[in-house]
């Protein structure tokens, strides 16, 4: 299909887009409950809880939230015997796949996966000796339960800190297949890998090691990004660089902030690359002296009307003639914005005009009714 520009001359001109599809790195795949990772499945969605993980009310329902925003799995601390000692009903009330979070305690990673755990993410450099380890992949071979091999730049092993004087790229890929060969070593593949760190360009480049080196399917993330402004920008970019040159098969944006936003920001990420499975997008204008309405309000009431919409929709609001029209046409549902009114569209066609004041309430009922493709 050719594309057809928009020179604004006809109503009946129309826009085709092909989305680029970014060629994705081949891994072998991996079971997280009944969700794959790696092996070519959708890119999935993770979080981790912020509740105190003995609190079982508290947690399960923060993972329903979550859950009702997206999430594919869901991490959560078990950092002392009382936490240890919840998992299980954790795991029996909830509904997605769960990831038991160890460090230091390697009788808590055990204790997690007796206890139906769907992933234990491990951090070899604080959970001790690798007699230690052993035991942990003994007992989640013994279980069919993945492993993810941890690695992050604030928590490396004391010789390879020697070793290089500072975490680095290279330290992160060292640590990392150090504890993937110990594992393979025990006849154990079930494993994903992360190589995190808080600085964006050492994380890129960390990762661009393992996927070069290994098959095993892998888990972005920028760790301890910061706040919800300042963590989603390292997160885009950190994450966003990996996803586009085809690297990675789940990912977490961590946030100091709800992990509701985590996972709504990390389906943007995806969205944004054309790699979001589900999930509601909406396209603005960045507006101009050209712009007639009041794009900011209708904006802002439109997103917090929309923000619960999970169901695959895209939606564009545009605020003059020049590239509205086509914009608008692109989406599943658009409307390109005049002085006074909006031009409606429908995937593609052109099916009302309606008045500025009632551009939000039309917009919203067209998502509300609007199915996608199965």
């Amino acid at each position: 299909m050719t594309d057809k520009i928009n020179d604004n001359t006809t109503e009946e001109c129309d826009i085709f887009v092909i989305p680029h599809k970014i060629p994705r790195r081949i891994s072998r795949q991996i079971m997280i409950g009944d969700i794959p990772v790696g092996g070519g499945a959708p890119i999935s969605v993770q979080t981790m809880t912020k509740t105190k993980t003995a609190d079982v009310e508290a947690t399960v329902n923060q993972i329903a939230r979550c859950k009702d925003k997206g999430v594919d799995i869901v991490r959560m601390t078990v950092n002392d015997k009382y936490a240890s000692a919840a998992v299980a009903e954790i795991v029996k009330r909830s509904n997605v796949p769960l990831v038991a979070d160890i460090h230091f305690n390697h009788i808590f990673a055990i204790q997690a996966i007796e206890a139906g755990i769907a992933k234990v993410r491990i951090n070899p450099g604080n959970i001790g000796s690798k007699d230690r380890i052993r035991q942990v992949l003994a007992k989640a071979k013994e279980r069919n339960t993945p492993i993810r091999i941890g690695i992050n730049s604030g928590s490396l092993e004391r010789d390879i800190l020697e070793k290089y004087g500072t975490p680095t790229a290279e330290a992160l890929f060292e640590s990392a297949m150090r504890h993937v060969n110990i594992a393979r070593d025990f006849g154990f593949e079930n494993m994903a890998v992360s190589v995190k760190s808080t600085s964006v360009p050492l994380t890129i480049e960390a990762y661009r090691l393992i996927a070069a080196e290994t098959d095993l399917p892998l888990h972005l993330g920028v760790t301890e990004a910061g706040t919800l402004k300042g963590g989603t920008i390292k997160s885009a970019v950190g994450i966003g660089t990996l996803l586009a040159e085809g690297i990675g098969d789940t990912i977490r944006v961590s946030l100091t902030d709800e992990p509701e936003n985590e996972v709504e920001i990390g389906r943007d990420i995806l969205r944004s690359l054309h790699l979001a499975q589900r999930g509601l997008e909406i396209i603005s204008c960045p507006t101009c002296g050209r712009l007639d309405v009041d794009m900011f309000s209708i904006m802002n009431e439109l997103e917090y009307r929309l923000k619960d919409v999970t169901k695959n929709v895209s939606v564009a609001v545009l605020g003059c003639a020049v590239n509205g029209p086509g914009e608008a046409k692109d989406a599943d549902i658009g409307v390109a914005c005049a002085k006074g009114e909006g031009t409606l569209f429908r995937k593609g066609k052109k099916i009302r005009v309606v008045k500025e004041a009632d551009i939000i309430a039309e917009v919203y009922k067209e998502v509300m009714e609007f199915q996608p493709e199965k």
